[in-house]
C-alpha cells in the first residue's frame, strides 16, 4: 500500500522520535538512575520520572507506525486502548514534571535558604505519583470511550482511536475540553509564573557570573517554548472540538509535535545536568574512538597489526 504524502509526514516525524529519543533518553536514565541511588535530590528525580515517561511513550510508538504504515490498525485488538492510554497519558505526565521542575527551579532562588532546608526527596516522590495517578486517571478515558458500545468496541477495528459515534463524542469531548484545562493549562500557568520569576529574580543577582545567568535563562526560555510548541497545538484541538462540537480531523496533525517532545526533553536534561553532559561527552568520545581509521583497520586486520607491532618492539630491542 503506497503511503500517502500526509501519511510519510507523520511516519517520518515518528521515526526520527524513535531513533533520536530512545538513545538519548536511555542515557539519560541511566544517568539519573545513578544520582537518585547514590544521592537522591528532588530535582534528579522529577527528571527520572520524566524520562521514564518519555521511554514508556518510545516504546509504544512502533505500534502506530505500523499503523501507518498499514493505513488501518491490523495489530491485536487489546493493544489499540493500551496504546492509546499510554500515548496520550504520557502527554500530560510530560507537562506536570516539566511544571514539577520549573518549581524546583523558582524556589531554589526565591527561597534558597527555605528551600536548602526543607527540600527534600520524598516530596518529590509524592509529587511524582500523583502526576501519574492524576495523568492516568484522566487519560483512562480511551478506555471508558472504546467499551462505551460493544458495536464499536474492540471488534473489528480498522481504525485505533479517530473514528468516533455521537454517543462516544459525547462523553469524550467534555473530558478533553477538562484535560486541557486541569492537564495543560494549569501546569503551563504555572511554569510560566515560576520561570518568568525565576529569570526576573536571577538576573538581579549579582554573586553568579554573566555566563551562568544566560544559560540559566536560556535554558527556563527553551523549557517553555517546548512547553508552548510541543503541547499547546494538541490541546487547543481540545478546545475547538469542545466549541464544534465534534473531533477535529487536523487533530493527529496537532500531535506531531507532542510526539516529537520525547526527543526534545533529553536537551533540557542535557543542560539541566552536568553527569548528563560528561556521559554524553564519553559516549561520543568511545564511539569516534572506535571509528577512528587506524582503530577500524586494527578491528578488521587485528593479523597484521600483530605482526607491525612485534617488528617494533623487535626493532626497539636492538
Amino acid at each position: 500500500m503506497a503511503l500517502t504524502s500526509h501519511n510519510q509526514l507523520i511516519l517520518s516525524v515518528y521515526i526520527v522520535t524513535f531513533v533520536t529519543g530512545l538513545p538519548a533518553n536511555i542515557l539519560a536514565f541511566y544517568t539519573f538512575s545513578m544520582k537518585v541511588h547514590h544521592k537522591p535530590a528532588p530535582i534528579d528525580i522529577l527528571l527520572l520520572n520524566l524520562t521514564v515517561s518519555d521511554l514508556i511513550f518510545l516504546l509504544f510508538l512502533p505500534f502506530r507506525m505500523v499503523e501507518v504504515l498499514s493505513g488501518s490498525w491490523v495489530l491485536p485488538n487489546f493493544l489499540c486502548p493500551l496504546s492509546g492510554f499510554i500515548f496520550y497519558s504520557t502527554i500530560y505526565i510530560s507537562t506536570f514534571f516539566l511544571m514539577g521542575v520549573s518549581v524546583e527551579r523558582y524556589l531554589g532562588v526565591a527561597y534558597p535558604i527555605k528551600y536548602k532546608i526543607n527540600h527534600k526527596p520524598m516530596y518529590a516522590i509524592m509529587a511524582s505519583v500523583f502526576f501519574w495517578v492524576i495523568s492516568a486517571a484522566h487519560c483512562s478515558i480511551v478506555y471508558i470511550v472504546q467499551y462505551q458500545k460493544p458495536g464499536n468496541g474492540t471488534h473489528n477495528v480498522s481504525s485505533c482511536y479517530e473514528e468516533f459515534t455521537k454517543e462516544q463524542l459525547n462523553i469524550l469531548l467534555p473530558v478533553r475540553f477538562e484535560m486541557c484545562l486541569v492537564l495543560f493549562c494549569i501546569p503551563f500557568l504555572i511554569t510560566s509564573f515560576c520561570y518568568i520569576s525565576f529569570i526576573r529574580i536571577l538576573t538581579t543577582l549579582p554573586n553568579i557570573s554573566h555566563r551562568r545567568k544566560q544559560r540559566a535563562i536560556g535554558l527556563a526560555l527553551g523549557t517553555l517554548l517546548v512547553f508552548i510548541l510541543c503541547f499547546c497545538p494538541y490541546n487547543i484541538s481540545h478546545v475547538v472540538g469542545f466549541v464544534k462540537w465534534e473531533s477535529p480531523a487536523w487533530r493527529v496533525d496537532a500531535l506531531l509535535p507532542s510526539t516529537f517532545n520525547a526527543c526534545l526533553d533529553p536537551i533540557i536534561f542535557y543542560f539541566s545536568s552536568s553527569e548528563v553532559q560528561n556521559n554524553v561527552r564519553n559516549c561520543i568520545s568511545g564511539v569516534l574512538g572506535r571509528i577512528r581509521p587506524i582503530n577500524l583497520c586494527k578491528r578488521l586486520c587485528p593479523a597484521a597489526y600483530t605482526v607491525d607491532e612485534q617488528t617494533e618492539s623487535s626493532f626497539n630491542n636492538l
